[in-house]
């Protein structure tokens, strides 16, 4: 697959709502947390090609936690041997320890910290140095979340991990956590150019905004970009199993049971495939819009069981998905899928906080339909503001999760819509909806 390289991959600021153009969602601050492992190695190596891309200025991080270090050793005191309990030796001992530790970790950070600065030297990428004392996730959270950086990159673990697949709980507190971008490394040995980038939509903000990371990201990277949606139709199947089982002949006549089972088989399962590949539609609409090949699959399962087994067979290098969901409440940290998944593969993975929401057009042409009322109705609106109602009331619709338009929503739509203006009152003995038109209120 030929991709054009002409783009830069960088970000809006945390939040942020993206444009229409990848430039306009390019990164300028990238925040790199080192730690010394193979994976923070690999971490600084990737911001480093990310920072060269898009000229992004990079601040290497390392936190060290003296203070801890001096608790620890007063409570190990007691075990010191009998002649270094003495209260000469033991102050002489705190003395010592502690501008070891004051000293030494300041000298292990400065040495973490150097490394980045001769990579950036030699890249030519902004740099600046950052030395934290405190607690780990804590001090690095902070600075995440201060305004300064719209991306973090970090590794899986660090050096405390007792296995290749863990996830450690400084990344997993500031995946959680961070309210900007978060770009987690996996494996040491691979690069993210070292194989495709898959992207995983479910019809949210940021998983749009994750999309556009994607094709900005693919034109750098030169790497294929794989986009898939899955949804889950066998719940309905196994609730309506467990269901038959428990209801008595009264609760079933009452909940129409047979005819609310056919409803799911023959209307609600096909929808969600519908809805799910309305989102698969939308992005191929972006995708050329900037020129970036895609290659689109609607999966059928549990979602992050069918992404996660589509991992497996792809092995891509890049898994990219919004943090919360589109069913995510308020408060909420981090969707379940987000979260299984950040878990689960053993690639690189993008979580995007980045919000974009695809331009009313393209979602309505792939997800939304109108009746021949809806468009009789609007076909009386003044044929001057005909495509700005048109628009205007896709929007209504979207946002109140409407994948038809009825005669009826257009009238609601049109009286929200319009604080000075109201529809005309039908003809009389007319039938519903004639005379409709937006007219001054008297």
């Amino acid at each position: 697959m030929n991709i054009s390289d002409a783009g830069r991959f960088a970000a809006a600021p945390a939040g942020a709502a993206a444009g229409e153009t990848l430039e306009e969602s390019e990164y300028r601050a990238i925040l790199a947390a080192l730690d010394g492992s193979d994976r923070s190695d690999r971490a600084l190596a990737e911001a480093l090609d990310l920072g060269s891309a898009c000229g992004a200025r990079l601040t290497a991080v390392h936190v060290y936690a003296a203070r801890l270090h001096d608790q620890r050793f007063r409570q190990m005191e007691g075990g010191l041997p009998e002649p270094y309990r003495e209260e000469e030796r033991l102050l002489e001992q705190r003395a010592v320890h502690n501008e070891l530790i004051e000293r030494g970790l300041k000298l292990i950070s400065d040495s973490y910290l150097e490394a980045a600065a001769r990579g950036c030297a030699e890249r030519g990428v902004a740099f600046a140095p950052l030395s934290l004392e405190g607690k780990n996730y804590r001090a690095l959270l902070a600075e995440a979340n201060s305004g300064r950086h719209d991306l973090v990159v970090l590794g899986a673990s660090g050096l405390g991990a007792t296995s290749e697949r863990e996830l450690g709980t400084v990344c997993e507190r500031i995946a959680r956590r961070a309210a900007i971008d978060c770009l987690v490394i996996k494996d040491p040995e691979r690069p993210l150019g070292g194989g495709p980038i898959l992207v995983a939509l479910d019809g949210s903000a940021q998983a749009s905004g994750g999309l556009l990371r994607a094709l900005a990201l693919a034109r750098h990277l030169r790497s294929p970009v794989h986009v898939v949606a899955a949804f889950d139709p066998h719940f309905h199947y196994t609730a309506f199993r467990r269901l038959n089982g428990i209801l008595s002949e009264e609760a079933r006549g009452l909940f129409r049971f047979e005819a609310q089972e056919r409803l799911h088989e023959e209307i609600i399962d096909s929808g969600l495939a519908r809805i799910y590949q309305g989102h698969l539609t939308v992005a191929e609409a972006i995708a050329r819009e900037h020129g970036v090949a895609i290659r689109t699959r609607l999966l059928e399962g549990k979602p992050w069981t069918a992404i996660a087994a589509c991992v497996r067979e792809l092995r891509p290098a890049l898994l990219v998905l919004g943090r919360l969901g589109v069913h995510a409440d308020a408060g909420l940290d981090i969707g379940g899928n987000a979260e299984r998944l950040l878990r689960e593969v053993d690639c690189a993975v993008l979580l995007g906080a980045q919000k974009h929401r695809p331009r009313a057009e393209l979602l309505a042409e792939a997800t939304i339909g109108w009746t021949a009322e809806a468009e009789a109705r609007l076909a009386r609106v003044p044929e001057f503001v005909r495509p700005m109602a048109r628009l205007a009331i896709l929007r209504f619709a979207q946002e109140r999760g409407h994948t038809v338009i009825t005669g009826d929503l257009v009238l609601e739509a049109v009286t929200s819509l319009c604080p000075h203006g109201r529809p005309a009152a039908p003809a009389a003995g007319g039938p519903r909806g004639e005379g409709d038109a937006w007219t001054p209120t008297s």
